[in-house]
């Protein structure tokens, strides 16, 4: 009985993991970036896993370095996602 106890928890874990990373990619084009307040400005489509429709909004960078390499006007793919209660970009690249 312990083995399987072990089991579902250690499938549980994993599956939460493989959720996690699972986010959905966002396009939008950056409309201002503050790197001393670790935030992001981007008008972007649809985010589903937080219900959001399109729109212009500021974001907070989960890691302040995801800010280094973009700037106004760039057009770039994003994950976001709820972090300690804000959302938050989790992921950004440049891209189409």
């Amino acid at each position: 009985m312990k083995r399987i106890a072990i089991s579902l928890i250690a499938a549980l874990s994993l599956s939460g993991a493989a959720f996690a990373q699972s986010l959905p990619t966002v396009s939008g084009t950056v409309e201002k970036v503050d790197t001393a307040q670790g935030k992001i400005t981007i008008d972007h489509g649809p985010i589903p896993n937080l219900n959001m429709d399109a729109m212009s909004m500021v974001f907070r960078a989960q890691d302040p370095a995801l800010l280094k390499d973009v700037k106004a006007g760039d057009k770039v793919q994003f994950t976001a996602d709820r972090v300690n209660g804000q959302i938050s970009v989790t992921s950004i690249k440049k891209g189409k």
